[in-house]
């Protein structure tokens, strides 16, 4: 139910080769004194003979472009200095994020995490916080990035309140899966329900600070005009959500497609829940979330991710969490609207 409200686990991918290595200095090249820029060095013209130029200089050819050195090389001096990537995540959300029965991060989110930290060449390191926490923990850069089913949305990008006036500085995001809000109501829906407008002096319980307790709030007043007020039950988690909808408190659960599939289809589930319509009531890509002043990082997670994707571990572990439809096929920096 996020987050499609503004971090990754097993199988990782293989990084990319790193870049060349150097060779030695031929013994007839005298190293350039130290401290100094290097400069073509004419040798040959020194000693009387040819004119030779001779310009080689430093320790060898660069990281290629997009390899795990140069992506390394270019992490930020704290990234780079402990080799850890730490990202946050509510841990509560399967198949996108949650612990398995050691309490290891799984889901969509971790391994694709860890994915993107053997690109990259670190260790990636999960802490499980509430989801109304993470944003404002990347902005203060309590952590590096937030993994957690984080729609990418203008509001979130420009830190905006939703009357429109500035709350925050705002973050920016990379983005990795589309997702979409989903309706989830009792097995044979017997209320009819399929759009927001159905909900129209009803309850709908949704997770507190996600995209849909926003897409609710504002359904609140088209619900006025119309007579019939609709009634938000917010939650810590989707799990109670749910649960207000098995008792009939709520008509209906809002919350991301592969959550909301995920509660209608897994054992124990199936007969319980349905999906209201296949249509999504709000579309959304899954966002990294990086501070806005954290353009490095930014831009080395969305080329890690691109490596990623064209090297087919992206498609196994969407493959492994049955979450094909949300597939990308290159990562886009502050894609939602």
């Amino acid at each position: 139910m996020h987050r499609t409200l503004i971090t990754p686990a097993s199988g990782p991918a293989s990084g990319p080769a790193s870049g060349p290595a150097s060779g030695p200095i031929p013994p007839h090249t005298p190293a350039p004194p130290s401290g100094r820029s290097c400069r073509p060095l004419r040798a040959a013209a020194a000693l009387g003979a040819g004119g030779l130029l001779l310009t080689g200089c430093g320790s060898g050819a660069a990281p290629a472009p997009g390899s795990q050195d140069d992506l390394k090389a270019r992490l930020p001096k704290a990234v780079k200095a402990a080799g850890v990537l730490k990202i946050g995540s509510y841990l509560n959300y399967p198949p996108v994020d949650f612990k398995d029965s050691s309490g290891a991060p799984e889901g969509l989110d971790p391994e694709l995490a860890k994915a993107l930290g053997t690109t990259i060449g670190v260790k990636v390191e999960f802490t499980d916080m509430p989801f109304e926490k993470l944003v404002p923990a990347v902005r203060s850069k309590q952590i590096d990035l937030a993994m957690s089913a984080v729609i990418d949305t203008k509001q979130r990008q420009l830190g905006a309140a939703d009357d429109g006036h500035q709350a925050d500085a705002g973050v920016d995001f990379v983005d990795y899966f589309g997702s979409g809000t989903s309706m989830v109501v009792k097995s044979g829906n017997p209320l009819s329900l399929s759009s927001l407008e159905s909900l129209c002096g009803r309850g709908v319980a949704v997770q507190r600070g996600t995209v849909q307790d926003e897409l609710a709030t504002r359904q609140t007043a088209a619900c006025l005009r119309t007579g019939k007020q609709l009634q938000i039950h917010r939650f810590d988690t989707d799990e109670q959500a749910l649960a207000e909808v098995a008792s009939g408190a709520a008509a209906a659960d809002l919350n991301d497609y592969p959550v909301a599939q995920y509660n209608t289809t897994q054992p124990g589930r199936a007969g319980t829940f349905q999906l209201a319509s296949t249509n999504f009531l709000q579309a959304g890509p899954y966002g990294i979330t990086v501070a806005k002043d954290n353009t490095v990082l930014r831009d080395i997670i969305a080329k890690a991710l691109d490596e990623v994707i064209h090297s087919g571990e992206y498609d196994r572990i969407l493959a492994k969490w049955n979450l094909h439809r949300g597939s990308v096929s290159s990562a886009v920096v502050n894609g939602g609207l």
